[in-house]
């Protein structure tokens, strides 16, 4: 973007965090596949913030170097990575198990924003991180009966965890390209990208692209707008300002808004563990982002 927002990053990633928890909502209201959905969310999301990148940003486009160009080749191929990989973690493993590991990424942007940065992890920031995984782990277990060791399978459990690392892949590209790369140039080839791996997933799976009734595309087209334009496109806005490992904190806030949107439209009461979790979610991603902010 080429004007700055007279709102400070810290409440537009809050937004942003929001509108990615209308994703677990958006998902629950459809029927169709869980990759079909991913892919068309992505497809719909490319369709919509292309023209502005080409129309607005071509001259951008002609400077994208060829270092950055693959660097957005490759956090759009880590984005699909995490999508595919982390639903069908869901086939193999137990909920809880997923969710769990999947939520360990701020971990792996941390080492790698230290490592490959050099952004400085301060010891709120890391309380903060510390904090937020833990609660983020009481939630996913709050409403089962089973435990991650003893319902989890190790396939799943891995896949879970490829889901976690890649997105932090995903993350700290972002936040490297972003520092010399105009947003619309940046997400249009990273959505791109991400598009046309969903859409070799969804092939190898063996499922329909068309055919669904007119309430599902009006589900992937919402699943674009809120979180993929609001949620991810944002976000992207966002990593430019703040550091990665304060974006990444900041997603786990993500299942609490999932949660109070799911005990508003769908009658889902949370259960005090799940509270209790939640809670900690909020209290760690407020001390790892407060402070930096």
């Amino acid at each position: 973007m080429t004007v700055d927002l007279e709102v400070p990053p810290i409440a537009v990633l809050a937004v942003a965090v929001l509108a990615t928890s209308t994703s677990a909502i958006l998902v629950r209201w459809s029927a169709a596949p869980s990759s079909v959905a991913a892919f068309y969310r992505i497809l719909f999301t490319t369709a919509l913030v292309t023209p502005v990148a080409v129309g607005r940003y071509r001259a951008a486009f002609a400077r994208l170097s060829r270092r950055d160009f693959m660097g957005a080749i490759g956090a759009g191929t880590a984005l699909a990575v995490h999508f595919a990989a982390w639903f069908e973690s869901l086939n193999h493993t137990s909920v809880a198990a997923s969710v769990t590991l999947v939520q360990s990424q701020p971990i792996f942007v941390a080492v790698g924003a230290w490592l490959l940065l050099g952004e400085r992890i301060g010891r709120k920031t890391a309380a903060g991180i510390v904090v937020a995984i833990l609660g983020a782990a009481v939630m996913s277990l709050g409403d089962t009966e089973t435990t991650l060791l003893s319902d989890a399978t190790l396939y799943g459990n891995a896949l879970a965890l490829l889901g976690a690392v890649t997105v932090a892949g995903y993350v700290l590209a972002g936040r490297s390209i972003r520092q010399r790369v105009s947003l619309f140039p940046y997400v249009a080839v990273v959505y791109g990208v991400c598009a046309v791996m969903l859409m070799l997933v969804v092939v190898a799976q063996g499922h329909a692209f068309v055919g669904y009734p007119t309430r599902e595309w009006l589900l992937f087209l919402g699943l674009a707008v809120g979180p993929g334009i609001v949620g991810h496109t944002v976000s992207n806005w966002v990593i430019e300002r703040l550091e990665s490992v304060v974006v990444s904190v900041a997603w786990l806030g993500e299942p609490v808004g999932a949660t109070a949107l799911a005990f508003v439209l769908l009658a889902e009461v949370p259960d005090p563990v799940t509270v209790v979790g939640g809670l900690a979610v909020v209290a760690g991603v407020a001390v790892a982002t407060l402070e930096r902010g």
